[in-house]
């Protein structure tokens, strides 16, 4: 099976449509599991990847979109979400609350909402690629239709 004819891939492209997205997802010849994999594959800046990262917070997933340029600052996150800690999630646990593996986690298509925060960064930038439910796919996007399509929330998530 490719990754075009992946489940997930098929079921991601949908999710995209129903929400009016009009860009394409992309299926890449190398596995673009990390930000600079990703850029380097499409010609763009490594700014211009949305990474999605996956934490848990007392038992639940919480989803950051952070440009491929930042780290996630958790102590920074977990005050403005108002919970003592944020921890990045395991692999089983991204897998059962999204459907899909750390390295190709879309934005959108999990089997229950996600609460998302947004990297300000990303809006620097007039298309940002994401993740389309498979390491070897991605979609082109904006920072504006990133906060519409995962009902998120424009956050400063990296390190000062």
């Amino acid at each position: 099976m490719t990754s075009s004819e992946h489940p997930m891939v098929v079921h991601v492209q949908q999710v995209l449509r129903d929400h009016g997205v009009s860009g394409e997802v992309r299926h890449l010849a190398e596995s673009a599991r990390t930000a600079q994999q990703a850029a380097d594959a499409l010609g763009v800046e490594v700014g211009a990847i949305a990474n999605s990262l996956v934490f848990e917070v007392l038992g639940n997933p919480v989803l950051v979109l952070t440009s491929g340029t930042h780290r996630v600052d958790t102590a920074k996150v977990a005050a403005l979400l108002g919970v003592p800690e944020l921890t990045e999630a395991g692999a089983a646990f991204v897998r059962e609350h999204t459907g899909q593996a750390i390295g190709g986690v879309a934005p959108v298509g999990h089997p229950e909402p996600i609460g998302t925060l947004v990297d300000i960064t990303l809006a620097r930038h007039d298309q940002v690629w994401a993740a389309a439910g498979h390491p070897h796919t991605v979609f082109p996007t904006t920072y504006d239709e990133l906060l519409r399509i995962t009902a998120g929330t424009a956050a400063e998530v990296d390190a000062d």
